[in-house]
């Protein structure tokens, strides 16, 4: 038999598969393209997703994309290098970019309305939970106030100097009822003490009850610690965009460094410029240095422990009690602070990770 030509069956069949034309059985929304096999969509869906979301080095999004064969090459374009590209789609307002010692980095702004309802969500509750926090906080100055009986704070007594017109006047304290008057004779001129003066003889009195006065002091001190603990948690309500924390369990994601260390777990040893981690592997004990976009966390089983990373309770321990896999979330409930025993909904999967 001869060579199979131009119009035979299979090399129809070999360009319908390189059109993309066959049956819409697989098809990834994301890439908006038709896919082989289930798993070549998942995978395809997964590294976009990964490449949309994250804080990815511009170089790594251009080899993904020139991956396809129908891509449209940067000589092709208006741009003659990819750092122009790059900063021009950070002027557009496309993506968040900034320039590292490492190169450009860039983060995908996704305008899909889901994805925008789930951020106003999350807004939402951010923005309810500051409200607790002041209704909080006015609630502990209005029971300071209380515990100081409703008074306005005490001025400080202002003291004078004592000044007498003649040298041969002689000076009388008036600090009771009676009068204290010197023994040589009666007294020419006397001066009583105002307010204060009585204040400083009843201080005397005061200090024979100290039990009252102590509980008083308590009281304002842990109300005062209680209003610094709540401002600790607004400083700490904003987000960063580095989530790197020593003694955290992360996944490998990158495939630079081959299949020997892709999807593999290892525990953050160190970290260094709050962007790069020192990673012990898991399985192999290799020690390695990887930038952040190249990790990502690692979510246990429900009971275990974790650490939250990002968001109002940062660096706060907890145990991981359910996962939502439709808002991509879990409920924690925190194991450690002032807000011990705390049940939290709503925690994204990216902002905690499994605890060494």
């Amino acid at each position: 038999m001869g060579k199979e030509g131009f119009l035979s069956p299979k090399a129809i069949g070999n360009r319908i598969k390189a059109k993309g034309l066959q049956k819409l059985r697989w098809y990834c929304q994301m890439c908006q393209k038709q896919c082989r096999d289930e798993v070549r969509k998942m995978a395809r869906s997964s590294r976009m997703t990964l490449l949309r979301t994250k804080r990815v080095q511009n170089n790594i999004v251009y080899n993904e994309y020139i991956n396809d064969r129908e891509h449209v090459h940067m000589n092709s374009t208006q741009w003659e290098t990819l750092t122009e590209f790059t900063k021009w789609l950070g002027k557009e307002g496309f993506c968040k970019v900034d320039e590292t010692p490492k190169g450009w980095y860039i983060q995908y702004i996704d305008r899909d309305p889901e994805t925008i309802r789930r951020q106003e969500e999350l807004e939402k509750k951010k923005k309810q939970d500051l409200d607790d926090q002041e209704r909080s906080a006015k609630f502990i100055e209005e029971q300071v106030r209380r515990g100081q009986g409703g008074r306005e704070p005490e001025e400080a007594p202002v003291f004078t100097e004592l000044k007498r017109e003649s040298e041969e006047e002689k000076i009388t304290f008036n600090l009771a009822k009676g009068s204290c008057s010197s023994a040589d004779g009666p007294s020419k001129a006397s001066v009583a003490l105002g307010p204060s003066a009585l204040k400083a003889a009843g201080s005397g009195k005061r200090k024979d009850a100290p039990s009252t006065s102590e509980a008083k002091e308590k009281k304002k001190k842990s109300a005062l610690d209680e209003i610094m603990e709540m401002e600790e948690q607004k400083k700490r309500s904003v987000r960063a965009d580095h989530w790197l924390h020593p003694g955290i369990v992360i996944k490998v994601v990158t495939k630079r460094l081959g299949e020997k260390y892709h999807k593999k777990k290892g525990v953050i040893k160190e970290v260094q410029d709050k962007y790069t981690a020192v990673v012990k592997m898991i399985d192999s004990g290799d020690k390695l240095k990887l930038d952040q976009s190249h990790l990502e966390t690692v979510i246990p089983a429900p009971g275990k422990r974790v650490l939250v990373l990002n968001g109002v309770y940062r660096d706060t321990e907890a145990l991981l009690d359910s996962i939502d896999e439709r808002k991509f979330s879990a409920t924690l409930t925190l194991d450690s602070g002032r807000m011990k025993g705390r049940r939290v909904d709503g925690i994204a999967y990216e902002d905690f990770s499994k605890m060494a």
